[in-house]
Parts: structure tokens; C-alpha cells; sequence
């Protein structure tokens, strides 16, 4: 077994995943919102809960909370729709989905499983990691090519 880290360390990493999970069920809203935005013209708060797998009451709850956090604005009978701030996080989190699922790929992961696999994944990878995830994948492709 393993020596524990450092308290302070061990701390930070626990915190870092806290804040993750806090921001993952956003972060799942908008990249849907925007997906649902963009292939059937409407986001609608029935429509977010089934996609989702949520009840109706969680979806109003969590786009309540996504309006307080100025990313998505609501009208009534008319669904639900993107602040800037919201589409810029939604295209934010859809880049990095897709960075993880290309990793996946690489890996020789079946693609269900990928798509699946990173969408807990891309939440909680830091920034440092997708650096590397997408050094990575260039350095495989340059090595296809050779």
C-alpha cells in the first residue's frame, strides 16, 4: 500500500472533485440545451428531464439554478434557451466531451462505452490532462502518417 499524501494535498484533490460534481449537472444541462437547441430548434423542460433521466420537478429545480448562474434564460410556454455565458460553457464542455471520447477511441474503447465512460470523465479531468490528452492524439496521428 501506498503512503498517504500530504494532508494539504489530499485535501485539495478531494475538494477538486467536490467542486466537479457540483458543476457536472450543470455543465450536463447546457451541453444538452444546446444540443436540443440545436437539432430540434426548442429545449424544453419535459424534453431536458426525459434526455436526462430526471423528473420534471429536478429539471425546473436545476434550470432555476442555471438561470440564477445567468447561463440559460426561460419563458414560459416557450422552453428554455442559451445566455452567451451559457453557450460559451456549453461549447466549452462539449470540445472537452469530445477530446475524451477521441482519447477513448484511441485506447481501443468500443464507442458506446466511450461515450458513455467520458461523460464522467470530462468533468472531473483538469485542464493539464486535456493538454496531454490532445498531445496525445497528435502524436498518434503524426505517427499514422509516418
Amino acid at each position: 500500500m501506498q503512503p498517504l499524501p500530504a494532508e494539504q494535498t489530499q485535501a485539495r484533490r478531494f475538494g477538486k472533485a467536490r467542486s466537479a460534481r457540483s458543476t457536472a449537472v450543470l455543465e450536463d444541462y447546457v451541453e444538452l440545451i444546446s444540443d436540443l437547441l440545436g437539432t430540434t430548434g426548442e429545449a424544453r423542460p419535459t424534453d431536458i428531464a426525459r434526455r436526462l433521466g430526471v423528473s420534471h420537478p429536478t429539471a425546473i429545480d436545476t434550470i432555476a439554478r442555471l438561470k440564477r448562474e445567468d447561463l440559460v434564460t426561460a419563458r414560459p410556454y416557450r422552453g428554455v434557451f442559451l445566455t452567451e455565458k451559457g453557450e460559451t460553457l456549453a461549447k466549452r464542455v462539449r470540445a472537452r466531451h469530445r477530446l475524451v471520447v477521441d482519447v477513448l477511441l484511441a485506447l481501443g474503447v468500443p464507442q458506446e462505452a466511450a461515450e458513455g465512460d467520458a461523460e464522467g470523465i470530462e468533468h472531473h479531468v483538469s485542464d493539464v490532462t486535456l493538454k496531454a490528452f490532445a498531445e496525445f492524439l497528435r502524436d498518434a496521428k503524426d505517427r499514422r502518417k509516418a
